[in-house]
């Protein structure tokens, strides 16, 4: 019975409208072409006059905040392969031959680590485990590469061989782990394809736990960014070790292969170092912006030309994230971007939105040319709905460019109406 008294008053309402539209008196005319006797503009409100044309109080043009804008080309990267991401979204920023197969090398370490990581969460794997360390994890059988110097028959604990993997890149503590976790190497390998292959690693296959190089034994920048971005995400534990410097076990202090992390001027934390005479020098970085606050990219270099340069180039493309891109919020979480009409429920609208703040990192100068808009799954739409159902999606763009799609969701919920109320809208469901 509301629906039908709210139904009547709306029509009286809509005839009275229309009553005080025909009562209203016609506009004046408008001015002849021509008259010089054109009316005045009215004052804004709040202005006691009109603007006068030439006043010198009006604001003048300020070259230097139209400069603030412009973008520089992106800086020429001397690599095989590179790539500069951001952290939150996975959005490549910038990139050049980021999705060509490449021998990763130790950056293989990462996925190992990833997987020690996992095994702790799940309480299969605990810090003070003991591992005891088989012949084929001696370091003698590593004396070429990169080792933590770890002894047959030895046991070591999980945390001293996690670090040592971390921070030494040893692999020899890389082969006591995959063995510790899944028996043998072999048995690693296709666990680390398992995991490369839940992550969307589309272009990724190991063989071995340490990187070692093996022709069936790939990657890509744009996988090792995938890697990195789950590092970052689902294990901030983990992914705190990358940050730290040096790690002594047996007496021997090892310094962490990451040079970025004694640069002072962004705060580098991670992540992991790779070399192999067949791809060259690689390098995975990370850090937050200390003028963008939880702004974080990932760098990644794969086959400069030495150590030192493999830090200059990741610090480049850094360095030119962080000053031209910026995080714009085309959409706030949980505010209406409008409605929908909703059958037999008890209120006839659904407010339609995201279900938290839409964030991209952009250039700077794109960060007024959002456009947004949404799309329903179908237009009829019936009771009862609960807050949070996805109903359609999202789309952002700038300009030309479509930047992301996200589900669009029901903001609130929609109970069933009683029983006037169904047959009511069945009515106006059967002929609107």
């Amino acid at each position: 019975m509301n629906r039908i008294r709210n139904f009547t008053i709306g029509l009286f309402i809509a005839a009275a409208a229309a009553c005080s539209a025909i009562a209203a008196p016609a506009p004046a005319p408008a001015p002849r072409p021509g008259n010089s006797q054109a009316p005045a503009p009215a004052p804004r409100p709040g202005n006691s006059a009109a603007p006068v044309p030439g006043n010198s109080s009006a604001p003048k043009p300020n070259p230097a905040a139209a400069m603030r804008d412009i973008m520089p080309e992106p800086p020429v990267i001397n690599a095989k392969a590179w790539m500069l991401m951001d952290s939150e979204t996975g959005r490549v920023l910038l990139g050049q031959n980021e999705h060509e197969r490449i021998y990763p090398a130790s950056l293989t370490k990462m996925m190992t680590s990833y997987i020690i990581g996992q095994e702790i969460m799940a309480g299969r794997l605990h810090y003070d485990d003991q591992v005891m360390i088989s012949e084929n994890a001696w370091s003698k059988k590593y004396s070429d590469s990169s080792k933590m110097f770890i002894k047959v028959g030895d046991t070591v604990s999980v945390k001293d061989l996690n670090y040592g993997i971390i921070i030494q890149s040893g692999n020899d503590a890389c082969v006591a782990m995959a063995e510790r976790i899944a028996g043998s190497q072999d048995a690693f390998a296709d666990l680390m394809n398992q995991w490369a292959d839940y992550l969307g690693m589309k272009n990724t296959h190991f063989v071995n736990a340490h990187g070692l190089f093996d022709e069936n034994h790939y990657s890509t920048a744009y996988d090792l960014g995938i890697l990195s971005r789950a590092l970052i995400r689902d294990e901030p534990d983990e992914y705190r070790i990358y940050s730290i410097k040096e790690f002594t076990f047996n007496k021997i202090k090892q310094y962490n292969r990451n040079r970025l992390l004694w640069d002072t001027s962004m705060e580098f934390d991670g992540i992991k170092t790779g070399h192999l005479s067949e791809v060259g020098y690689n390098l995975v970085a990370s850090g937050l912006s200390k003028e963008n606050p939880g702004m974080r990219l990932i760098a990644v270099i794969i086959g400069a030309q030495s150590e030192k340069a493999r830090a200059q180039e990741a610090k480049k493309l850094m360095l030119y994230g962080y000053n031209f891109y910026r995080r714009f919020t085309p959409v706030k979480g949980k505010t209406a971007l409008g409605t929908a009409r909703v059958y037999y429920g008890d209120t006839n609208e659904v407010q339609l939105g995201a279900a938290a703040d839409i964030s991209e990192v952009m250039p700077r100068n794109k960060g007024d040319s959002f456009q947004v808009e949404y799309t329903l799954k179908t237009n009829d739409l019936k009771a009862p709905i609960k807050a949070g159902t996805e109903l359609g999606t999202i789309t952002v763009k700038s300009g030309d460019e479509k930047v992301g799609e996200y589900p669009l969701v029901a903001l609130n919920e929609i109970n069933e109406c009683g029983f006037l109320g169904k047959i009511w809208d069945w009515f106006m469901h059967l002929f609107l």
